[in-house]
């Protein structure tokens, strides 16, 4: 019996070695910022509709019904003509903020799962806003060793470079308009 025991014992670690291994994907986060020289109710006004992502330099249109009410869904069309669906679960045009996620996307497009995301536009006072976009989400491929393009590496640089486009191009536009 004792032997038994301390045999299991010994094995314990493997086994709790094992199961760490095999665990599947972990939510990834992203956060970017930009600040932007233009009062935040200006730059909100500029992003706080949800039906309209017309700012972000890879969304040829935008399509959607419900307008910022939770529960809007909104299709964008991509250049090159993929598509990527989202859902509007919070909007808080007092607090500058809007919270939703990506119901249906291909992964070759965007290599995520169960995305979700917030956009939100602080005050800095005076004539100076930030803008941050932050997301949560798996990577595209949910069980154990996924393929290159479908790691976490490969979402969490997707997602960013998304970001990253977008309030580039949100500045460029904003405050080259005044």
């Amino acid at each position: 019996m004792l032997r038994s025991l301390t045999f299991g014992l010994l094995l314990m670690p493997l086994v709790m070695l094992s199961a760490a291994h095999a665990h599947g994907p972990t939510r990834q986060k992203v956060m970017e910022t930009v600040e932007i020289d233009l009062p935040a109710e200006k730059v909100w006004a500029a992003i706080g509709d949800f039906q309209n992502l017309n700012w972000h330099p890879v969304i040829d249109k935008t399509e959607g019904k419900g307008g910022n009410e939770p529960g809007a869904k909104r299709k964008l069309t991509l250049t090159g003509g993929a598509n990527i669906f989202e859902e509007l679960l919070k909007y808080d045009a007092d607090s500058r903020l809007m919270k939703y996620i990506i119901t249906e996307v291909d992964v070759k497009v965007l290599p995520v799962n169960n995305y979700s995301s917030i956009l939100r536009v602080e005050d800095l006072g005076g004539v100076k806003s930030r803008v941050i976009w932050k997301g949560a989400f798996y990577r595209g491929y949910m069980n154990n060793d996924p393929p290159e393009d479908l790691n976490d590496a490969a979402a969490v640089k997707a997602v960013k470079g998304v970001y990253r486009g977008g309030l580039d191009e949100l500045k460029k536009k904003l405050e080259a308009a005044g």
